[in-house]
């Protein structure tokens, strides 16, 4: 037998160890990415996801940079970190889309110095029907604050999108505002500082600004802060300011945020609706 064919087996067999020692650092390197479309209960439709690295060995399996994007839009990044080596999170889709390429890429340098590059991609079909709902809205009436000795009373309707059409009146000393169905900015929030239950709602304070008619005149806006510290409303607070709109300057009622003198504000959570 010759000096060939006897290295022929043997060249043969490092060969393919070395395309199995190949593979399995090419695997390592890989990502996976899951997405799912779901109607969430405040946010309306969006689409969740979960990319992952197909090593769980450490420094294999880390990257320090991981881009999700949808339809080639980056959406969030991250890393790949011990010991689950994923990203997940939650996005909405774009508007009026049928369906949505969800891609994780791979971007930074692995754990072990190779580089990256590498991405995973599938396709989210927006079949489900999702209504978005309001984060909630504010009620209250009937009672009063008092300011400089004068009974401010005011009723309202007031929800934390600026879809549905809205209730805000003010009465004082002869005096009156109503505010115009649609409100011009609206911000709701839930601080951890402050127990708004019972009953339970997303949102604690609402901040928002319309336009409306001071004593049956066009032309006047309304800034105001509504806060349900809970029951029975001793702890609510509220804040109203009314000017001209063409001349801040001329302010006919300012009343900055304090306790109420009687009453309740109250925070709801809202009924779905488009």
């Amino acid at each position: 037998m010759s000096k060939r064919t006897r290295l022929l087996p043997l060249i043969g067999a490092l060969t393919i160890a070395f395309q199995i020692t190949m593979a399995g650092v090419a695997s390592a390197h890989h990502v996976n990415v899951f997405a799912e479309a779901v109607c969430d209960a405040f946010a309306g439709l969006q689409i969740d996801y979960v990319a992952s690295s197909w090593s769980t060995t450490p420094p294999e399996g880390e990257n320090p940079q991981v881009e999700i994007r949808f339809d080639g839009i980056l959406v969030d990044s991250g890393a790949f970190l011990d010991p689950n080596y994923e990203l997940g999170g939650s996005s909405v889709p774009p508007v009026d889309a049928s369906q949505v390429v969800v891609t994780a890429v791979a971007v930074g340098t692995w754990g072990n110095g190779t580089g990256g590059g590498q991405s995973a991609s599938t396709t989210v079909l927006l079949t489900e029907e999702c209504e978005q709902p309001g984060l909630g809205r504010f009620t209250g009436g009937g009672h009063q604050l008092r300011v400089d000795g004068v009974r401010v009373t005011r009723g309202l309707t007031i929800h934390c999108d600026l879809l549905l059409s809205n209730n805000l009146e003010v009465n004082w000393q002869g005096n009156s505002f109503h505010m115009t169905e649609h409100l011009a900015t609206v911000k709701c929030s839930d601080s951890p500082d402050i127990i708004q239950a019972p009953p339970d709602a997303p949102l604690d304070t609402l901040v928002g600004v319309g336009t409306g008619r001071y004593n049956n005149v066009d032309g006047f806006t309304i800034e105001f802060t509504l806060v349900d510290a809970g029951e029975p409303g001793t702890s609510d607070m509220a804040a109203l300011l009314i000017y001209e709109t063409a001349n801040p300057g001329n302010v006919v009622l300012d009343v900055p945020l304090q306790f109420l003198g009687g009453g309740n504000l109250q925070a709801h959570f809202d009924q779905p609706h488009k």
